[in-house]
């Protein structure tokens, strides 16, 4: 492997793969960059609002080869997409092997997984066959456990070998080798996965994702309108953000290039001009975001559980005694705050359901409280941001901004990182907390 330049894997979704425009538009931000030597695909998304994915059309297809019925028209309509872009591209390529194969194996009812994959198996062999780079098989170079899980060292040792002496190469996202030797899917993050796993064997300089949009955005623009772009974040933030309920890349997605070191940059593919959002090391030197916080993200359906007992603070193994009756049910924790004589734990409503009572009087019987109550309905709203440890005074403006608005707090929780706050408030406040919440840090900024 030439070691004389840095190294980038670019990862392109299904929106960017859709149709022959769209690869074209990708293709040309491979080639304006010679550090962009590895390509990882996913499957040809919907070209246009009420269209079908690639992949649903194969798990479609497959469901009827395995209840024993025809499926050879609906095989033949995924092939005409293919067979589309590859007119659109103008390159010699025919398919019709590859789905006489897959015809075959549907018939011997190869597996979901199988199905699944070949979207991007397909879209792989179009796309390096009109970059002119060669094809590696994910199934050649990645690997599962028996359980399901990556195996990592297996991975990393046939990617680097695989690679060493290629300049350029594409490698399908989304599916591996499975232990048994069958074709196996990742359960989740999907091509980002791949992406990262091969930016991390080649040891990268930047895993690339490009998607149909230019960055993570400061909050949900479903709440507030025209969000800011967040440019800089580090791994922790957006673990933190993704956890409450983001729309970011999967854990899974992220870990090889954050064990690695390796920063993700998220760019949009109709926008490439746009630097679109920079993912970091916790310990990188870049520069922090224009505003006090990076982000704002929030979850509805919790349930606060508010117990009073005076003299709580004396009484040993009051607060695990609780959390034990949680435990015994295998409900999580989110939140707990408390003070002397109260605690509040905060958990998912939908770990209550059916047992609420239950735990209402284990609880009871466990720490004897001199009273309790129970308030479903509860959101909860994380303000994440590396600028708030430096920064006097966050937590006072959130109430204030939620104040003014006369939005009530029913819990503030701030780690010890002072990396986020966190508010809880009713549901019926928490588009507008949110709202408020943006405008105190952003918009006033921004004027």
């Amino acid at each position: 492997m030439d070691t004389s330049m840095a190294i980038k894997v670019v990862k392109f979704g299904g929106s960017s793969l859709a149709d022959a425009k769209q690869i074209q538009k990708a293709a040309a931000i491979i080639q304006a960059d010679p550090q962009r030597r590895y390509v990882v695909p996913s499957a040809p998304g919907k070209r246009f609002s009420g269209d079908t994915k690639v992949t649903d059309m194969l798990y479609a297809c497959y469901a009827l080869a395995e209840a024993g019925v025809e499926f050879q028209k609906e095989l033949e309509a995924i092939q005409a997409r293919y067979d589309d872009i590859i007119a659109g591209l103008g390159i010699q390529l025919s398919l019709a092997d590859e789905f006489a194969v897959i015809a075959e194996n549907f018939r011997k009812r190869a597996g979901k997984d199988y199905a699944a994959s070949r979207g991007e198996y397909l879209n792989g062999k179009v796309i390096a066959a009109y970059l002119g780079f060669p094809f590696v098989d994910a199934a050649d170079v990645i690997f599962f456990q028996p359980n399901g899980s990556l195996n990592d060292q297996k991975t990393e040792e046939a990617l680097r070998a695989r690679l060493t002496d290629l300049e350029n190469a594409v490698i399908p996202g989304f599916y591996g080798c499975g232990a048994d030797g069958y074709v196996k899917t990742f359960s989740r993050g999907g091509s980002d996965v791949t992406g990262s796993i091969v930016a991390g064997a080649v040891k990268a300089a930047l895993y690339e994702n490009w998607t149909d949009v230019s960055g993570f955005l400061v909050a949900d623009p479903r709440i507030v309108e025209n969000p800011a772009v967040i440019r800089t974040i580090t791994y922790t933030e957006l673990r933190e953000l993704s956890y409450m309920g983001a729309s970011v890349l999967h854990e899974a997605a992220i870990f090889p290039v954050r064990a690695a070191g390796i920063p993700i940059n998220i760019r949009n593919t109709n926008a490439p001009e746009e630097p679109g959002t920079m993912i970091v090391p916790d310990s990188s030197d870049e520069e922090v975001s224009a505003y006090t916080i990076t982000g704002i993200a929030g979850k509805k359906q919790f349930t606060s559980i508010n117990i009073h007992k005076d003299l709580m603070n004396s009484q040993i193994g009051f607060c695990r005694d609780v959390l034990s009756v949680l435990a015994d049910h295998q409900i999580p924790l989110e939140h707990m705050p408390s003070s002397i004589d109260s605690m509040t734990v905060i958990v998912d409503t939908e770990h209550l359901k059916g047992i609420e009572e239950q735990i209402r009087t284990e609880i009871i019987k466990a720490v004897q409280p001199d009273s309790m109550d129970v308030e479903e309905n509860i959101a909860l709203i994380a303000v994440v941001g590396r600028g708030m440890c430096r920064t006097r005074g966050v937590a006072a403006r959130i109430f204030a901004a939620l104040a003014h608005a006369r939005i009530n707090v029913r819990m503030i929780d701030q780690g010890s990182s002072e990396l986020n706050v966190i508010v809880a408030v009713k549901e019926a406040d928490f588009e507008q907390a949110i709202r408020c919440i943006y405008d105190m840090f952003v918009n006033s900024v921004a004027e």
